[in-house]
Order: C-alpha cells, then sequence, then structure tokens
C-alpha cells in the first residue's frame, strides 16, 4: 500500500500545481513555482491501527487532507478506500471517494464530494 499512498501524494500535488498554474494565468514566476515544489513537502502520513490519515502541515497549520483504510476487517468498507475526514480524529463514514487499488478522483484540498 506505500507505493500507492506516494502515488496518491503525487496526485494531490500534481493537482495542487494545476490549480496554481490556473489561478496564475499562466505566469510561471520564481514565486508560483517556489509554492508549488514546498506544497509537496507538506504532506504527511500517520499511520493508525485502523486508517491512514493524510495530514497536510504548511508549518503553520496543520489539517487533515482525508483517510485511507488500513485493515481488511471493516464491515462497510474495504481496504484502500478512500474517506473524507469528519474531523482530525475520525473519517467520515457514509460513503468512499475512491480506492487506492482501484481507482478515485481527489483535489489538492481533498478528497471529492460525493455526487
Amino acid at each position: 500500500m506505500k507505493n500507492e499512498i506516494e502515488g496518491l501524494i503525487t496526485a494531490i500535488s500534481d493537482d495542487f500545481k494545476s490549480w496554481t498554474a490556473m489561478t496564475q494565468q499562466g505566469d510561471q514566476s520564481q514565486y508560483s513555482k517556489d509554492r508549488v515544489e514546498a506544497f509537496a513537502g507538506t504532506m504527511e502520513v500517520s499511520e493508525g491501527s485502523k486508517y491512514i490519515k493524510i495530514i497536510r502541515n504548511d508549518g503553520s497549520q496543520r489539517s487533515v487532507w482525508g483517510f485511507i483504510v488500513k485493515t481488511e476487517s471493516d464491515k462497510k468498507f474495504l481496504r484502500g478506500d478512500i474517506l473524507m475526514a469528519a474531523g482530525w480524529a475520525a473519517p467520515a463514514r457514509n460513503k468512499p471517494r475512491g480506492n487506492l487499488f482501484t481507482g478515485y478522483d481527489i483535489s489538492w484540498t481533498g478528497p471529492k464530494y460525493l455526487k
């Protein structure tokens, strides 16, 4: 699962890069480049017994990006399911937003809302 989590973090960083390019309207200033490069270093992984928490730590504040189901014994979710955060310590357990192994649609701000 380690490789899949690394791929997820890369996808999060790529989405931030796309968003930054769109908001800067093509401005490739050094500030924009530094911002994109620094973003990738803000992602942390914290492993618990049931979930893996993806945290964004930009130095001044920490926030939960989302959770990944770690266990195979969850009655509602599959291993690798991506869940939104309900708060700092718990995921929203209504529906998965994708799965590390079968595909997902995410944003740099977190897993996408349900449609």
